[in-house]
């Protein structure tokens, strides 16, 4: 969670998703209750180290390890928490305290916190104790949640438990180093992670749809689901039809490992720097895509899931159970779990993230892979689009060739309000051009970054990137593209210099 959010949520105050608690001399047992409510009812965020009114006093910063140690042993132990619940609490720093925050999602169980059910009531957890009280819940959760539908027939001969190993494997990698997962047994790992339950309304026990649709073999589950596949398409050539395709139909952890294969397959995977180090921005766009087809569609529609790729955009298509129509951007976003049992599964491996971090990265990451914004549709079929623009670069705003003609010394000019003299302004549609050729729009740092210089020549790169809210080496990087681009070079010293626009 980043400082800017943390520091909103404690001018909002506590309420039905965010809960404070000050945790001075250690973690009392009313953490564990609010734990138990967040997942009985919409989860929320949860901070150790404030006080009920947003007043941030930390948490002792030597004991901290161990608390988080002790939390995770509390949540994951069967004696406390049934059924047992996998958090990952993060240290947060914040005005020299030190804060523990821990993001507990929505859960498709009804648990229990030392045999005692808890809800989320505005901002206060309640004891629930009638028998009619909790009996509603269940249904509640059975009747939102199609994954939960048991299968009772269903055996492990009909899973692929040769997939454990790796599973622990990546749940291990995930978490750190350490995961309850590693030292359960088979039939442990599938009950911890809600895939083994019993129906309340009906009294059937067994395996349930997301444990056919995880781990099931294959033709277990095209009967539990005759209209399951994921449709993986190329359109960049023959739009009509395809230039590639593979229909995927085998269970959720090999779709997903042979949906990124498709994508790497045909998407450029183009060189960014996040900071001092190198990320595939291909693979985090691929993940958050694949992995949102594979976690929220509605398993029971005949509606065919789609990866398309297509020369301008790709995009994805899935059956939706939705709750309202339009369009979802980060600032309305209200995230709402669709197979929490699949998404909590999906957390556990490192292939997802919590509630709503996909649709933050997608903004994020599309602007650095092809200078726009990513689209999401809701409505009973699910839309995510993201364009495509493979001459776009975030560190050159350029293409290969362009570059290569611009290093070779062709001179540079610019189509829009700049001149020789330097006398004037860059806007949204100036073209960086090579002997009357288009070679790129300028990104948006470029144009603020030339119209700072100009107004100001003895600006330091140390103030650009304060003005332009930039890391250190994010500045470098834009200034470094528009001197490769022969936009403005540099005289004088590191740090007496002056800058220079040129044609």
């Amino acid at each position: 969670m980043n400082l800017h959010t943390f520091e909103s949520m404690l001018s909002i105050g506590e309420t039905v998703a965010v809960e404070f608690k000050r945790c001075g001399n250690g973690i009392e047992h009313d953490v564990y209750e609010s734990v138990c409510s967040f997942l009985n009812r919409f989860g929320g965020d949860l901070f150790m180290g404030v006080l009920d009114d947003g007043t941030v006093t930390g948490v002792p910063e030597k004991a901290a390890g161990d608390m988080i140690k002790n939390f995770i042993s509390v949540i994951s132990n069967p004696v406390h928490f049934t059924p047992t619940v996998y958090l990952a609490p993060e240290l947060l720093k914040y005005k020299g305290h030190t804060v523990i925050h821990v993001h507990v999602p929505p859960s498709a169980e009804v648990h229990s916190y030392k045999k005692v059910i808890y809800d989320r009531v505005d901002d206060a957890d309640v004891k629930v104790t009638a028998t009619a009280q909790i009996a509603s819940m269940y249904i509640r959760k059975q009747n939102i949640f199609t994954e939960k539908r048991i299968y009772p027939y269903a055996s492990e001969e009909n899973l692929r438990l040769d997939l454990l190993p790796r599973i622990r494997k990546m749940a291990v990698n995930n978490a750190g180093g350490r995961h309850p997962w590693e030292s359960m047994s088979d039939q442990e790992l599938l009950k911890s992670a809600g895939l083994y339950g019993m129906d309340i309304a009906t009294g059937e026990k067994g395996y349930n749809l997301a444990a056919i649709l995880l781990l099931g073999k294959d033709d277990v589950i095209m009967n539990a689901c005759p209209a399951y596949e994921t449709d993986a398409l190329v359109r960049k050539v023959n739009a009509d039809r395809y230039d590639d395709r593979e229909i995927i139909r085998t269970n959720l952890i090999e779709s997903f490992d042979q949906l990124m294969d498709f994508a790497r397959k045909h998407l450029p995977d183009k060189f960014f720097l996040e900071d001092v180090s190198r990320v595939s921005l291909r693979n985090i766009l691929a993940r958050e895509m694949i992995s949102n087809i594979l976690m929220h569609r509605e398993f029971t529609s005949s509606y065919a899931a789609k990866f398309v790729i297509q020369k301008e955009r790709m995009y994805t298509e899935n059956a939706n159970r939705a709750l309202r129509e339009g369009v979802i951007t980060p600032d309305n976003l209200e995230p709402d779990p669709k197979n929490p049992i699949i998404a909590s599964f999906f957390r556990n491996i490192g292939r997802a993230d919590r509630l709503g971090s996909g649709v933050r990265n997608l903004f994020k990451y599309s602007k650095y892979y092809s200078g726009q914004d990513p689209e999401f549709q809701e409505g009973d079929v699910f839309r995510i689009i993201v364009p495509l623009d493979e001459e776009y670069s975030f560190d050159y705003g350029l293409d290969h060739e362009a570059g290569e003609m611009i290093g070779g010394g062709t001179a540079v000019k610019i189509d829009g309000k700049i001149d020789g003299k330097t006398n004037g302004k860059t806007d949204g549609k100036t073209n960086v051009k090579t002997d009357g050729k288009s070679i790129k729009k300028l990104t948006d740092a470029e144009h603020k970054v030339l119209d700072l210089v100009q107004d100001n020549p003895l600006i330091t790169q140390k103030e650009l990137a304060s003005i332009l809210d930039l890391s250190d080496s994010g500045i470098r990087y834009v200034m470094r593209g528009l001197k490769e681009k022969g936009l403005l070079y540099r005289t004088g010293s590191h740090r007496k210099g002056i800058w220079h626009l040129t044609k």
